[in-house]
């Protein structure tokens, strides 16, 4: 580091410079590399992906759009419109993003500055303690039970008068598994803003989304990533109070979300047919592949209601079982925290894929046992 970058770091602000980089996805060339074969055989798993990809109709809509050079409506008129009969919830409590990211990151923005804290129901989706971190507060961890469920009381003598928030993933990802109502209901009781990040929806069929009526303090996020296939294009919305909406709307930047996504989600939400077949699809992959993990003695999968199975390995094989996977051009999630180290996530995949994944870790466990 030269004299120059060095004076720029003392120049950030200490918090910042500090933060843990979330780990993403790696391109499908990097996972060849690794791994020393072409592209078209790797099997990637790790990033709850759409393995059908998006509708036809989104790339005949790309095609035909003629006006890519203009900026995109600040105000979202035709996507809240378009979201609005998606979440059967009124166009002025909606509000689109980059990404459900986006969303939350503008959410954290708005609550917490340094010194505050939400609280995080671990094991979960990375980015909600990031998000908190980099506007100066804290995540303040509350471990979920042996089988991964809310710890309630836990929660309840976690907060403090710096808590601003509580963050439910629902399907819980990396778990797979959901909370009921009255645990949602039990958390809006607190009066603090809660966000139930419903990323996974379309595979579980169940959300809080009735409760907006009835709770001002409740934030429901969605998003096209997983059962539309957009993920490369980033789309998602926050479903919320008016008020609330109103405030986002002038926070976010004026041209969040590009035109090539609106046109890409107005086509999906035109074809959703398909890709509730696709998803259906998916669903029914998702409990063949839970059977298949079943079968082998030494992985015990967790039920899951989303796009995901995550799966328990033998004792202090979770990093050797994935570097051995990855050497085989298979990539699922695996991560070096001591609740999760022996752990790893395969997403639903096709079925030919499930195939492959399975026969790999009947291998690498029955050598990790040996």
């Amino acid at each position: 580091m030269t004299e120059f970058t060095q004076q720029l770091q003392q120049s950030m602000l200490p918090h910042i410079r500090g933060l843990d980089v979330y780990q993403g996805v790696e391109p499908v060339e990097a996972m060849a590399q690794r791994a020393g074969i072409p592209p078209e055989k790797i099997i990637r798993l790790n990033g709850n992906e759409n393995p059908y990809g998006p509708s036809p109709a989104v790339a005949q809509a790309l095609a035909a759009f003629p006006n890519f050079n203009h900026y995109p409506d600040p105000e979202q008129r035709r996507l809240r419109q378009a979201l609005s009969g998606y979440v059967n919830v009124d166009p002025e409590r909606i509000i689109a993003g980059n990404g459900s990211d986006e969303l939350i990151d503008m959410l954290f923005r708005m609550f917490i500055g340094p010194g505050d804290n939400i609280i995080n129901l671990t094991p979960t989706f990375g980015m909600y303690s990031l998000g908190a971190e980099i506007c100066g507060g804290q995540a303040v961890s509350v471990p979920r039970d042996a089988n991964f469920e809310i710890d309630l009381e836990s929660v309840k003598l976690a907060i403090t008068p710096r808590t601003k928030a509580i963050v439910i993933c629902s399907p819980n990802n990396p778990t797979g598994n959901m909370p009921s109502e009255a645990e949602v209901r039990t958390l809006l009781d607190t009066g603090l803003l809660v966000v139930v990040d419903e990323a996974y929806y379309e595979f579980c069929g169940q959300t809080v989304m009735p409760l907006l009526d009835e709770y001002p303090n409740l934030v429901v996020l969605r998003t096209f990533s997983k059962w539309a296939g957009l993920a490369g294009l980033r789309i998602g919305l926050g479903a919320m109070h008016p008020d609330l909406a109103q405030t986002m709307m002038s926070v976010k930047p004026p041209y969040n979300v590009n035109l090539a996504a609106e046109v890409a989600l107005i086509a999906s939400l035109e074809n959703m047919p398909a890709l509730l077949e696709r998803v259906n699809a998916i669903v029914v992959e998702r409990e063949r592949m839970a059977g298949l993990l079943s079968a082998i003695p030494a992985v015990k999968p967790y039920p899951s209601r989303a796009n995901f199975i995550l799966c328990q390995l033998p004792e202090n094989s979770g990093q050797r079982v994935f570097d051995g996977l990855c050497n085989r051009g298979i990539f699922l999630r695996h991560w070096s925290n001591p609740r999760l180290k022996d752990c790893i996530r395969v997403s639903v995949g096709l079925p030919e894929e499930s195939d492959v994944v399975a026969a790999a870790l009947t291998e690498l466990t029955e050598a990790a046992n040996g």
